[in-house]
């Protein structure tokens, strides 16, 4: 681990987007300040649980996917709060001598870092303190633990909605992807305001209001991350229905569906 736990300040004046995600997946990580905004977003789609349940289901299968397909090594962008079973337990149990670096720049996962660095003897798992804006760093402190000449899955998983077009979300994808090894995976989740886009726009006031980014975006401008890489089948689809056999099924109420697009992409 790159920095002491003891030695960072967990804000809690303003909610924090991995804290809420802690929130609606039933963990207790979270802060009043998170689990007001959570309840309040409820009120624009009463799904936020089943939408944070249904993208931790996906992060299951496309592991499994890239393990069965024999990727070893994982860089995970915006991991969040630890929450049973993480990726590295899903890596490592189809190969144990996968590696895997997390990357989060919010204090509490770094508090619960240990959880994250339990790794098989075999492999390893590291955690760094860095911001998803800051490709260079990462890259740097990454390459200690992976070998990028090698190919490398990286995971942005409900991540990017979190960037706006002014912090240069393609920009930073662009420069991550640009140091991977051919045959390295891209794997996003993402939410989208393509079937509510009043309520999607509701939702980005809230977080505006808090001084926090929420930009969800179209089925197009998520398979625009994928720019010069091969979309995995079934391409860029809804979030539930990437490779549903691979994973537990995670039951929605109603018809509607639940708005997030994923996909995975192979760099040539």
């Amino acid at each position: 681990m790159t920095q002491d736990p003891r030695s960072v300040r967990i804000d809690t004046s303003k909610p924090h987007p991995a804290r809420m995600y802690d929130w609606f997946l039933g963990g207790k990580d979270n802060y009043p300040v998170d689990e007001e905004m959570a309840r309040q977003l409820l009120t624009v789609d009463a799904r936020g649980r089943d939408m944070a349940r249904v993208n931790r289901a996906f992060m299951h299968r496309a592991i499994r996917w890239l393990s069965a397909h024999g990727v070893r090594q994982y860089l995970d962008v915006g991991t969040g709060i630890p929450t049973e079973p993480n990726l590295h337990q899903i890596a490592q149990g189809a190969a144990p001598e996968s590696r895997i670096v997390y990357c989060d720049n919010d204090p509490i996962v770094l508090a619960h870092a240990a959880a994250l660095l339990r790794s098989t003897p075999e492999g390893a798992t590291e955690y760094i303190q860095a911001d998803a804006r800051d490709p260079e760093l990462i890259l740097e402190r990454a390459g200690k633990v992976l070998d990028f000449d090698q190919p490398i899955a990286l995971s942005m998983l409900a991540l990017l909605h979190f960037v706006g077009d002014e912090d240069g979300a393609y920009e930073l994808v662009g420069k991550l992807v640009e140091k991977l090894a051919p045959g390295s995976y891209l794997v996003l989740s993402h939410v989208t305001g393509d079937f509510d886009p009043e309520g999607a726009a509701k939702a980005a006031a809230m977080y505006r209001a808090r001084g926090l980014t929420l930009r969800p975006r179209s089925r197009d401008e998520l398979a625009a991350f994928f720019d010069g890489l091969d979309l995995v089948e079934p391409g860029v689809s809804l979030t539930a229905e990437w490779h549903p056999e691979l994973g537990e099924p995670v039951p929605v109420p109603g018809d509607e569906p639940i708005p997030g697009w994923a996909a995975v992409g192979r760099k040539r």
